[in-house]
């Protein structure tokens, strides 16, 4: 059966080009620094690099590749792959894109240039006995010279859900839930399955009430985990179970559909109002919507509720209430 939901692969390029700044904590993860979570991020052009493949009758194809991700942090810059197998190619893909960026970033003059390689980690979303712990790439040359240009690899399925939470290695938790994918598509048990995504959905609205995430960046990382749910499950009895964990669903995410929803209401009032007002209107609406839900999600009271709407999008006691009103009954 065709799976109905993007791949891993998809999820993770939704989420670093929607919320970047939470791939800072794995920069620093996996190439120990110690950059402030509030520091620049620049994405920097992907651009496409072709490569082999082998085909299913054992015949070889050349298809274009994208990088999943390629960041700047000040003069530094950073490739991320996201795996969800083991591919014998990414090697040989790593160092066609890292010349690729480095040639972006060379120096030169008459008779010399300098070709600065960028630091590079692939991500294995599940592990097989093949899976390697490093990527290298060993160049030769004609006096026989060798250079290694090595890194160590991140397997997912060796990182606790504790140490992903202490470290705030959020763009990890949506894949989280793939150590448990033959549990869950064989039907068995998922009681393991339930148990962490209770536990990273309950951390999440920790963090969140401690405004160490945004509106957007909580609802949307439960969309993704959703996303990766749906894909694994395709609809058998356990996905309904795990999705209403976190609640729903994303490639347009969650946030950017209640913006969008406020805004298309906002140009209805726009026609009469003055287009600009309405505009505005309508993304303060789709803000206290997202607001709402996802304080009721978490129980809280009315008060509760006003208060934390004043204070997020800035509108009066009054506006808050009619918001309330207004949102409040669709989301019970």
């Amino acid at each position: 059966m065709q799976k109905k939901t993007p791949d891993y692969d998809n999820v993770f390029k939704t989420m670093k080009s929607k919320h970047k700044r939470l791939f800072i904590s794995v920069i620093n993860d996996v190439f120990e620094k110690e950059y402030p979570l509030d520091t620049k991020v620049e994405i920097l052009p992907s651009e496409g690099y072709l490569t082999e493949s082998e085909t299913v009758d054992g015949s070889k194809e050349i298809e274009e590749q994208i990088s999943d991700f390629l960041i700047k942090i000040g003069s530094e810059v950073y490739v991320l792959e996201c795996q969800s197998y083991d591919d014998g190619s990414m090697a040989i893909r790593i160092a066609e894109y890292a010349f690729i960026v480095a040639r972006q970033f060379a120096t030169w003059d008459i008779g010399h240039a300098t070709i600065p390689m960028p630091r590079f980690s692939v991500i294995y979303v599940k592990r097989t006995e093949r899976t390697p712990k490093t990527t290298k790439i060993t160049f030769t040359f004609p006096d026989g010279q060798e250079v290694n240009y090595e890194s160590t690899n991140v397997i997912l399925e060796e990182f606790t859900k504790e140490y992903i939470v202490e470290k705030k290695l959020f763009p990890y938790i949506p894949f989280y839930i793939a150590r448990y994918e033959k549990d869950m598509i064989s039907e068995g048990s998922i009681e393991n399955a339930v148990r962490d995504l209770e536990y990273f959905r309950n951390e999440l609205v920790r963090l969140y009430e401690a405004e160490e995430l945004t509106d957007h960046e909580l609802i949307d990382l439960k969309g993704f985990i959703n996303t990766i749910i749906t894909h694994i499950t395709n609809g058998n009895k356990n996905e309904e179970r795990l999705v209403n964990i976190m609640g729903g669903t994303v490639i347009e995410t969650e946030s950017e559909r209640l913006i969008r929803q406020g805004i298309s209401q906002g140009i209805s009032q726009g026609i009469s109002q003055g287009i600009s007002q309405g505009i505005s209107q309508g993304i303060s609406q789709g803000k206290a919507q997202l607001l709402i839900e996802l304080g009721q999600e978490e129980g809280l009271d009315d008060a509760m509720l006003l208060k934390r709407i004043q204070e997020r999008i800035g509108v009066s006691l009054e506006q808050a209430a009619a918001y309330l009103e207004r949102y409040g009954k669709q989301t019970v």
